[in-house]
């Protein structure tokens, strides 16, 4: 294994760009690309290449491949996240493999904002002195080093759960040189840093309105204001009350959020059949970054190995490229900072070259410890949070709910909340799924008797930490979730049929998103009828927008 990845950390990093065109397309219209030609999509060839590679693609055979990323973050300064070395030596430790094993391999250059959080305090002053824990919000304007000292104006909460997003909300002259303290609801964190600023706030503290702490982004550098933290349901609360009963006297605080940014740049690793119908695309993906804080080795190590050892399965299978469709397989970057990688593939291509993508499968943490075994709700039969996805999505869902089953697992399903690769695809109009394993949400009691595992605890309760090695990988999920991957390859390689393609594709719609949106594996309500909710949730990424 060390002699494989040191091979691999060897290979030069190709700067080469991406075979499609550069430019940026509009999501509408849909694309005008032909039908694909008349080939012998075959049910019985499917089955018989989806057989073969469930038998040969294993979590054993896989785990090669989460131990060689392992080993990369510990040489790497313990993590692998985009724009680092880290990074970079697992980029070139998949493209080794896949350009060895004999796909075209592209590494897609693309440049990017890298952030980290340098400081994130805020203390109440005065008699009822206190720290408050505040995450702030990606992208924010830094406060200077010992923070800014201010005092709090709370804004009106509305009864219609929008407060801070219009300038009406601001009494003129109440915010200037002060703080101003919102409550989470109605539009992007955004917009009412924007909205405070203009009312005269040096800063912005938004609290929840639901439980849980507040982890959100403004999106963008450019979106930056002033500077903007999240907090509790409760810390916001209480601070609102305090800064209501003391109408005599301010209540002060200091406020400082830093967050270091600069232009990095990156690589997405594509690798593609050299045989297949290039009009009709088979493609599956995960992201290969991992967050600053640790090595990722479920997340999302766990959905790049699958997909890896899956590719070099199917080069073996299929060494002479006979199946009907091409197959590309996507290895993400910098989708912890906001889906940029698979964004930025996304954006580029022309509109004729989407067309070509008859479906995006997606594979985000597949090991998690305290697992549950999710399949992306593409029919939106769960009818909570998000609508469905584009047309195909319920087929898709339906084929690894079903193959899952064969192997005696039971699936619920998860919302597209937006945190993951398939969103740039969704909002495209292409069919999407995909399995997932949890996160930082809480597996329930009647989630412990399908799964086993404990009840009233975290999915993986190392997510986005220092512990996601691998010793935090669950071995049974990571089989059974690599199993999947195999034989969605083997099945659509061959075998297409039931899904929209190109211009049989209705259009693509710029997405927006519900209020609020929970990540428990399965979603939260925000409406029951399919036609009034968004295709995705609230999230950019691991980040709250609103």
């Amino acid at each position: 294994m060390a002699a494989l990845a040191a091979t691999a950390l060897a290979t030069p990093l190709l700067l080469a760009s991406s075979t499609a065109a550069t430019a940026n397309e509009p999501s509408a219209p849909r694309p005008l690309a032909k039908s694909p030609k008349p080939v012998k999509q075959s049910a019985k060839e499917a089955d018989k290449l989806a057989r073969k590679l469930v038998r040969r693609t294993s979590g054993r055979g896989a785990m090669k491949h989460l131990t060689a990323l392992s080993a990369i973050a510990k040489l790497s300064d313990g993590h692998r996240g985009a724009g680092s070395k880290g990074h970079d030596r697992s980029a070139r430790y998949a493209g080794a493999l896949l350009k060895a094993a004999g796909y075209k391999v592209t590494y897609q250059k693309f440049e990017f904002t890298y952030r980290e959080t340098l400081a994130e305090k805020l203390k109440v002053l005065g008699e009822d002195q206190r720290d408050v824990p505040i995450t702030l919000m990606t992208y924010t304007k830094s406060t200077p080093e010992g923070g800014i000292e201010a005092p709090v104006t709370a804004v009106p909460v509305d009864a219609d759960g929008s407060s801070g997003c219009e300038a009406g909300d601001y009494a003129q002259g109440a915010y200037d040189d002060r703080i101003a303290l919102i409550k989470r609801g109605g539009c992007s964190f955004a917009q009412k840093q924007a909205a405070a600023a203009d009312a005269g706030a040096v800063g912005a503290v938004i609290y929840n309105n639901e439980g849980g702490a507040l982890n959100g982004t403004l999106g963008s550098p450019d979106a930056a204001r002033i500077p903007t933290g999240g907090i509790t349901e409760a810390d916001g609360e209480a601070l609102a009350e305090q800064v209501a009963e003391g109408r005599s006297s301010d209540v002060v605080v200091n406020l400082e959020v830093r967050e270091h940014q600069e232009q990095r740049t990156t690589h997405n690793v594509l690798a593609e059949t050299r045989g297949g119908d290039p009009d009709n695309t088979v493609m599956l993906g995960a992201h290969l970054d991992s967050v600053p804080e640790g090595p990722g080795i479920n997340d999302n190590g766990s959905g790049s190995a699958g997909i890896l050892e899956a590719a070099l399965q199917l080069a073996r299978a299929d060494h002479k490229g006979k199946h009907a469709n091409k197959v590309r397989f996507a290895l993400w970057s910098a989708e912890e900072l906001g889906l940029l990688g698979a964004e930025h593939y996304v954006e580029q291509l022309p509109a004729a070259e989407r067309a070509k993508i008859s479906l995006y499968l997606n594979f985000d943490m597949i090991a998690s410890p305290n697992y549950g075994l999710f399949a992306y709700d593409g029919d939106d039969s769960d009818s909570t949070g998000a609508g469905p996805g584009p047309e195909g999505s319920a087929t898709l869902e339906k084929d690894l709910v079903d193959f899952l089953a064969t192997r005696g697992a039971t699936t619920q399903g998860s919302d597209f909340t937006g945190r993951s690769d398939y969103g740039p695809f969704i909002e495209a109009g292409i069919p999407a799924g995909g399995t997932f394993t949890g996160a930082e949400g809480i597996k329930t009691a009647e989630q412990q008797k399908l799964w086993g595992g404990t009840a009233g605890a975290a999915y993986d309760g190392c997510y986005h930490q220092a512990c996601d090695t691998l010793k935090n990988i669950n071995t049974r999920a990571f089989d059974l979730n690599v199993k999947a991957i195999a034989n969605a390859v083997g099945h659509y390689a061959w075998d297409t049929s039931g899904l929209p393609h190109g211009s049989d594709r209705p259009a693509a719609a710029r997405l927006t998103t519900p209020e609020t949106e929970a990540d428990t594996g399965s979603g939260s309500g925000s409406g029951s009828d399919p036609a009034s909710r968004p295709v995705t949730g609230p999230y950019k990424g691991a980040h709250l927008i609103r």
